[in-house]
């Protein structure tokens, strides 16, 4: 959720959680909240679920167009070392081959924004997703820990999420909050921040919050809260 007009982010999109500042009443269509207002109705319902999708569109655009202009810049870099060691500097070899790496990382980070998941949500283990993406952190999860979503996405967004955190050592912990997993990432030691910040906090907030259908909180220095759908087994 996004407020209007001073865009600030509450989530997860649940009935059991409202902003702050209420009372509000909930806005929902076809049985999904889409908002927060003083008042509700069908019109008021709709016009939300417009600005939401919107303001989604509009940070992906902006993100994507920022990523583009990284992979560009690295483009370039790449380019001009293999000129210049092509003819004449063969010590700029392992620059080039730096500089490639950074390439493909940053076209990775471009085909995570523009390509939404293909394959559906269905339930997911934490600890799968986590073997994958954090096989280095210390994790204490419930075994019963499932969510609801890409399985794809998710590995993307925790691989994301441990990259943008970096720190010394990195403890994962999940507690079951109403429908809800919150996922809590906490980063111990210094971080070193990345050298494109596009790739950190704002690529993942695209993934989790509308990919996964989650929400990201980013509001303490010291960690980063993913809320996850959980997963109702039968």
């Amino acid at each position: 959720m996004e407020s209007i007009p001073d865009h600030q982010r509450h989530g997860p999109a649940d009935v059991d959680f409202p902003p702050p500042g209420g009372p509000w009443k909930p806005l929902a269509l076809n049985g999904r909240l889409v908002g927060w207002a003083e008042e509700s109705g069908l019109a008021l319902a709709r016009r939300s679920a417009e600005l939401g999708s919107q303001l989604a569109e509009e940070h992906r655009t902006h993100l994507l167009g920022r990523l583009g202009h990284k992979l560009r810049s690295a483009s370039l870099a790449l380019q001009e070392s293999a000129r210049q060691a092509a003819f004449g500097r063969p010590e700029l070899m392992e620059t080039v081959f730096e500089q490639a790496q950074e390439v493909a990382r940053r076209a990775a980070a471009v085909e995570a924004a523009a390509v939404q998941p293909k394959e559906g949500a269905r339930g997911v283990v934490l600890g799968a997703v986590l073997n994958l993406a954090m096989s280095g952190a210390d994790r204490r999860l419930p075994a019963e820990a499932s969510v609801l979503g890409s399985e794809p996405a998710l590995v993307e967004a925790f691989t994301r999420a441990q990259d943008w955190m970096g720190g010394q050592s990195l403890t994962v912990e999940a507690e079951l909050t109403g429908s809800w997993w919150k996922v809590s990432v906490v980063a111990t030691g210094a971080r070193q921040p990345l050298a494109v910040p596009e790739m950190g906090e704002p690529l993942i907030r695209l993934i989790v919050d509308s990919y996964l259908d989650g929400w990201f909180d980013a509001s303490r220095p010291d960690r980063a809260d993913i809320y996850l759908p959980a997963h109702q087994s039968r």
